[in-house]
């Protein structure tokens, strides 16, 4: 969804309000995606130490593509975690939204 589709959702709505909701639905699929990624982590992980057996190629693909996964979303764990860390939230989104830029 993206700033227009609010825009024309909210015909009231001030221009910076439906980006806000444009970017807060995009940065909740995305979270919603590498979550998604991540949730068959643990048996992967403890495949060695419970059944003995060593990772194969494809479990080390997969595993560092959840490693990879974990590191996009702990920017907005990082924010829950911390006592204090909502004072750095603005930091957070300015830095999100520079990184977005600079992959177009």
């Amino acid at each position: 969804m993206t700033t227009k589709h609010f825009q024309v959702k909210m015909r009231k709505a001030p221009v910076w309000f439906c980006s806000f909701l444009a970017g807060n639905k995009r940065e909740h699929r995305r979270l919603r995606d590498e979550l998604a990624m991540m949730k068959g982590a643990w048996p992967l992980l403890m495949k060695q130490r419970w059944g003995g057996d060593s990772w194969t190629r494809e479990d080390k693909q997969q595993l560092k593509a959840m490693v990879r996964s974990a590191s996009r979303v702990s920017p907005y764990l990082f924010i829950w975690a911390l006592p204090g860390s909502m004072l750095l939230l603005p930091f957070l989104a300015w830095y999100l939204d520079t990184r977005r830029k600079l992959r177009r």
